[in-house]
């Protein structure tokens, strides 16, 4: 008798589903059995999914009925929306979340992984001025629309682990605006408007294995879990990209309203983020826990221990 259970990801080809999809698919245990759902089930990610033993299907998650039909039968789901990707609509976002949440009811799932993030709204309302409002109705839009869709898995009676993460290591080389600059004498600086505050970040990896920690304790559900490699000043992660590469690395406070007008896509979006991350420090990281990551993840890596792996990968 099978007594593995299934869990369904959704954006299993993606950056964040597809830390999890790996991580289910590396597990020893096997525990689990990972169902990956994608928009595109032909794409050589969804069948590299397929040939290391995923059931690969049909997924859209604007599409209800098409989330229904991914989900019979599962176990659990890891469930998230990709605002970057998704043409950075946080209306659509709300509507995917809500739609996942029924799909979820209707299926009866034991346990769901909700992916998803502070309604920044909630510290800063839309009339105070300290920071804009952006698209008529958000502060940090790709925060408040996944937060505004909380209420659905409570509404509907989901199972749910409400699941924050941090800023992926991975964004200081592969996100426009995240990434090291030279200033005109050549310098290498990482600019961001976070003060002496620090920055929870992660490792894209470990937001996967965190993940599967959360399936197998299954008591964990209804709660909200935070998870983090490390809290880290911009002048502590400047200091350890300097180790890394062998090239000094200077941080440069930046003031949030000039770098929201900085030339890259998203820049006002990026600066409230980070002003939110920096001005609700004791909020933010207090929401993410590294020893409960650890706990979760006995692999977590720090950020040290990623860059060790990556170093190569920055541009200089």
């Amino acid at each position: 008798m099978n007594t593995k259970r299934i869990i369904a990801v959704v954006g299993a080809t993606g950056t964040q589903g597809g830390s999890v999809a790996r991580a289910i698919l590396r597990d020893t245990s096997g525990d689990f059995v990972l169902r990956a759902l994608t928009r595109k089930p032909g794409s050589e990610r969804a069948q590299s999914l397929a040939r290391q033993g995923a059931e690969v299907v049909h997924a859209d998650i604007d599409d209800l009925e098409s989330i229904k039909q991914a989900f019979a039968g599962a176990y659990g789901a890891y469930c998230m929306t990709d605002f970057w990707g998704g043409n950075g609509d946080p209306e659509r976002e709300r509507v995917q979340g809500t739609s996942m949440a029924e799909a979820a009811r209707c299926a009866g799932l034991q346990h769901v992984i909700w992916s998803t993030l502070e309604d920044v709204r909630r510290y800063v309302p839309l009339s105070d001025s300290r920071m804009p409002t952006l698209l008529g109705k958000y502060k940090v839009p790709h925060f408040d629309g996944k937060g505004e869709a909380d209420e659905a898995f409570v509404r509907h009676g989901v199972p749910t682990t409400f699941f924050l993460t941090s800023f992926y290591w991975e964004n200081f080389v592969r996100f426009p605006g995240m990434e090291l600059r030279k200033n005109k004498g050549g310098e290498l600086i990482l600019a961001m408007p976070m003060a002496d505050k620090k920055l929870p970040g992660i490792a894209v990896d470990d937001i996967g294995l965190c993940a599967l920690g959360i399936f197998r304790q299954s008591c964990s559900a209804g709660q909200t879990i935070g998870v983090a490699g490390e809290h880290l000043t911009c002048e502590q992660i400047a200091a350890a990209l300097t180790r890394a590469i062998g090239t000094r690395v200077r941080y440069m406070d930046v003031d949030p309203a000039d770098f929201r007008t900085w030339d890259f896509p998203g820049a006002a979006e990026l600066s409230n983020m980070l002003q939110f991350k920096r001005d609700f420090q004791e909020v933010f990281c207090g929401n993410r826990s590294v020893e409960r990551s650890r706990q979760l993840n006995p692999a977590l890596q720090t950020f040290d221990a990623w860059l060790s792996r990556h170093a190569s990968e920055f541009s200089l």
